[in-house]
């Protein structure tokens, strides 16, 4: 099967995600989008198109799969890039992910296909970061639920695309002020940033996405047929931890169906809220999050404790430089923009001997990102609660991110107690945390629009055994030895908060006084086991 690189572009900002496929289109010649429209599964189906620059080449339907058009995605999108990569005339295929559609799910379901992911894209219109990360309101309730037991929100869901892609494509829009474009800094401040004109939006091929609610558009031209085994057998339905059937959404295009619930109260049209008065009452709810590729939870993975010595090379990268281990795939070809073989690049051709005037044109730099290469494994363990790149200190334009890092745990009554005011306290938060109570479990802090999931994702490493650490990462012990304490080992409070008009020295004062006292902590852990189990419902044991 000839080689076949994919860009994965996603967003739930469908503008800015048309204007950089459509720009992608232009630079890169004999490149095709593959999209699948999800809005179409309340009448049964998804529907599917592949166009080119000058529009759409085939279209068609896949049934859906235990009634979840996410699971039909993943059934489906493998084998039509198969096809393409079988028919040998294109070189780079563009998924285009539908709204809600989470690019790390979807990136692994293309590599575990047999294909190579080269670049993953999220695209964003800065002006609509705010609105749309203070917005607790269901998917469901705005139409873009990617199953009918999905249970994500607005705020949840883009937190997740935005931070995973290791490239933004960043829609240049008036209305976006520097507030806007520093907090999408310090909100991943490890991503390329590219920047897309507006003007792109004329070529976005608008009127070439289905009619949601007529027949397929006519086909301008034909690719090889499917057969029937391509497409052929579902996966079993999934059980989510509620023990609903959910067939594999969360596994195919979110990477939690319900990993937060909407906000009372939240305006589900995702106007902008007033700076400052971003989220209503907290409401919590717990889930499982799955690690780093193959790591289950409660899994130990690994060699030999690491010493900090063997660190130096992990210091955490700046803004803008690549996150996770670069190491580009296969099928990452470096001549996809040139032009065809006898048409000149620019003006007429030079003098013989003029190099520069026989030399391809440059790429431009989304052309790049797209062909970088991408490594699944590495951008799992960069998301992963134990291992995650988290932002760091920042303060200006009036945005700010703090970051609160201890070692001693908290007191479960009095952080059960302050969780409303934190959670509210900040348009992101998140990072990792451990209870007194619960000295061996690791727990991972998610909050966006105004709902926190506070989730078990498996041991410290501390509480493992010796012969254990050999079955963990390298990433993993690493990340690990950066944090370890004489006594705790792994064990932290490490928990990052990033919004405008940040309250750092109250949010300072009320995580400290969540901590075990002087005299708390002086007791013992034989005494700790013992204070009131205040996160028991919350976390489902």
């Amino acid at each position: 099967m000839p080689d076949l690189s994919v860009a994965i572009v996603a967003g739930l900002h469908a503008d800015a995600r048309r204007a950089t496929v459509a720009r992608l289109l232009h630079d890169v010649p004999g490149s095709v989008v593959l999209h699948h429209d999800l809005a179409t599964a309340a009448v049964g189906t998804v529907v599917r198109t592949i166009r080119d620059a000058t529009g759409i080449l085939d279209a068609g339907e896949a049934p859906l799969v235990n009634d979840c058009a996410c699971c039909a995605l993943r059934e489906d999108l493998v084998p039509e890039l198969r096809r393409l990569a079988a028919a040998g005339q294109v070189r780079l295929a563009i998924v285009e992910l539908w709204d809600s559609v989470e690019p790390k799910a979807m990136a692994e379901v293309v590599v575990s296909g047999g294909l190579t992911v080269t670049g993953v894209i999220t695209a964003v219109d800065p002006a609509l970061l705010l609105p749309y990360l203070a917005n607790g309101d269901d998917l469901a309730d705005a139409g873009l639920a990617a199953a009918a037991t999905d249970q994500r929100t607005i705020a949840d869901t883009f937190a997740r695309q935005l931070e995973y892609a290791p490239t933004l494509a960043i829609l240049d829009s008036e209305e976006a002020d520097d507030e806007d474009r520093e907090l999408l800094g310090q909100l991943h401040p490890t991503a390329r940033q590219v920047h897309i004109r507006q003007g792109d939006l004329a070529s976005s091929h608008r009127d070439e996405y289905v009619d949601l609610a007529g027949s397929a558009p006519s086909v301008r031209g034909e690719l090889p047929s499917p057969t029937p085994s391509e497409h052929g057998g579902s996966a079993g339905p999934a059980r989510d931890e509620r023990g609903d059937s959910v067939g594999s959404a969360e596994g195919a295009c979110g990477d939690s169906a319900d990993s937060a619930r909407p906000v009372p109260g939240t305006s589900a049209d995702l106007a902008r809220p007033a700076r400052g008065d971003l989220v209503g009452p907290v409401e919590l709810v717990s889930g499982d999050l799955v690690g780093p590729a193959g790591e289950e939870r409660g899994d130990s993975v690994g060699p030999a404790r690491p010493e900090r010595g063997d660190l130096a090379d992990l210091a955490r990268p700046e803004r803008g430089d690549s996150v996770g281990p670069a190491r580009p795939e296969r099928g990452a070809p470096a001549d996809l923009a040139r032009p065809a073989r006898g048409r000149s690049p620019g003006s007429a051709q030079g003098k013989r001997g003029d190099l520069a005037s026989s030399a391809p044109p440059p790429r431009s730099e989304l052309v790049s990102a797209a062909l970088a290469g991408f490594d699944v494994e590495a951008a799992a363990a960069a998301q992963h609660p134990a291992c995650a790149l988290l932002p760091v200190e920042a303060d200006a334009y009036g945005v700010s991110t703090f970051v609160w890092h201890r070692c001693r745990p908290f007191h479960p009554e009095r952080l059960y107690a302050a969780l409303e005011d934190l959670t509210c306290a900040a348009a992101r938060s998140r990072g990792r945390f451990w209870l007194a109570d619960k000295p061996d479990a690791l727990l991972h802090w998610d909050a966006a629009g105004g709902a926190l999931c506070v989730e078990g994702v498996g041991p410290w490493l501390a509480s493992l055994p010796d012969a254990a650490w050999e079955s963990v990462p390298p990433v993993r012990r690493a990340a690990a030895a950066l944090d370890w304490h004489p006594e705790h080992g792994d064990r932290c409070q490490h928990l990052v908060f990033t919004s405008p008009g940040l309250d750092r020295d109250g949010l300072e004062r009320l995580l400290d006084h969540c901590l075990l006292t002087d005299t708390e902590y002086a007791a013992g852990r034989a005494a700790w086991k013992r204070l009131p189990p205040a996160f028991d419902t919350l976390l489902e044991i």
